[in-house]
């Protein structure tokens, strides 16, 4: 059969590699190595599977509202997909053109950004991170939008707030995208979302999958002026007008409301990574100041190999600038011991 010149041209996003036989330790798909709250569990066990036979409420409007108050906007502010990608996806059909001005980003950053771009025929122009991985803002303000990871994957660093500000005032009316799927790990930076009071060419995009431990339910969210959450409303609405299921929803509606358990499984995460950046660097790797739940550590594909073959998973990248590296999840405790043993010994 006769398939588009698309699908048989285009290279999709390449996920972390699923482990198949031998049991690893797998630190390389940034998943959180704690359980959901369990209020989480509590919700799955009281849903009634009665209600499975109806489409879920589209407008969510009890997680709609929970996010709200846990974000401090309105309802109408909030927009809710399958996933933060499906959400970025969205939001990239909804906001820019294509075969127009580029959509701007950094060169290494979220390996999803140009896919999203190849798929709905949206031009790019990538700026160089500066020598030390970092994103210089001012080098971003042109074409017609910016799409920012803050914090960054795969390098884990962040820009501070009052950057990101000045983005979008130089931006005018052009949309900026932040992405923020490792924000509640960051020490160094801070959310976006109250910017929102004053720019209303913001966009910030969160999931459930990292700090929330719920990777499995496929469950992200959009803050953004009500406008621009109806402008997706109707993108979505032409791709599939129920991506959210109805357990999904009763349990990101527990776990946002979790808002103790959430903040001790972050604290863990962040004293554990800390400790990791101490060691390593103690033992000489070069380690890059993260704020997210993962560290990108010197060492590249000899140091994933050797870690493979004794029985731990991590990211290796073959893009030049990365590929001396190598992106490790943070995990438990004891994750994250074997793993130093593994790599030091």
């Amino acid at each position: 059969m006769k398939l588009s010149r698309f699908a048989m041209s285009v290279t999709p996003y390449e996920a972390g590699e699923q482990p198949k036989g031998k049991r690893f330790v797998k630190l390389n798909t940034n998943e959180n190595p704690y359980p959901p709250a369990p209020e989480c569990a509590m919700a799955l066990k009281a849903f009634d599977s009665d209600r499975l036979k109806l489409y879920p409420g589209i407008a969510a409007t009890e997680l709609r509202e929970a996010i709200a108050e846990k974000e401090g906007v309105d309802a109408d502010c909030v927009f809710i997909g399958n996933g933060s990608d499906e959400v970025l996806s969205l939001a990239f059909r909804a906001l820019f053109d294509p075969h127009g001005e580029p959509v701007v980003f950094p060169s290494v950053t979220y390996s999803f950004y140009p896919v999203f771009c190849a798929m709905y025929g949206i031009n790019t122009e990538t700026v160089e991170n500066e020598a030390d991985f970092t994103v210089a803002v001012e080098k971003l303000t042109c074409g017609q939008g910016v799409v920012l990871a803050n914090p960054n994957a795969p390098t884990s660093l962040s820009v501070d707030v009052k950057d990101i500000e000045l983005l979008l005032s130089r931006m005018g009316e052009r949309p900026v995208v932040v992405d923020e799927a490792y924000i509640d790990f960051a020490r160094r930076t801070q959310t976006a979302v109250p910017l929102l009071r004053r720019y209303d060419n913001l966009v910030v995009v969160k999931t459930f999958s990292k700090s929330y431990s719920l990777a499995g339910i496929r469950c992200g969210y959009m803050i953004a002026r009500p406008e621009t959450v109806a402008a997706l409303e109707r993108v979505r609405d032409c791709f599939n007008s129920y991506p959210v299921d109805s357990v999904c929803q009763a349990v990101c509606t527990a776990a946002i409301k979790a808002r103790d358990y959430h903040e001790a499984s972050v604290q863990k995460i962040i004293e554990t990574r800390d400790r990791a950046m101490k060691i390593l660097r103690t033992a000489g790797y070069e380690v890059l100041d993260s704020d997210t739940n993962f560290l990108l550590v010197s060492g590249g594909e000899s140091d994933y190999l050797k870690l493979k073959e004794r029985g731990v998973l991590v990211r290796w990248f073959s893009a030049e600038r990365v590929r001396g590296y190598t992106r490790v999840t943070v995990g438990s405790d004891e994750e994250t011991d074997v793993y130093l043993r593994a790599l030091l010994k």
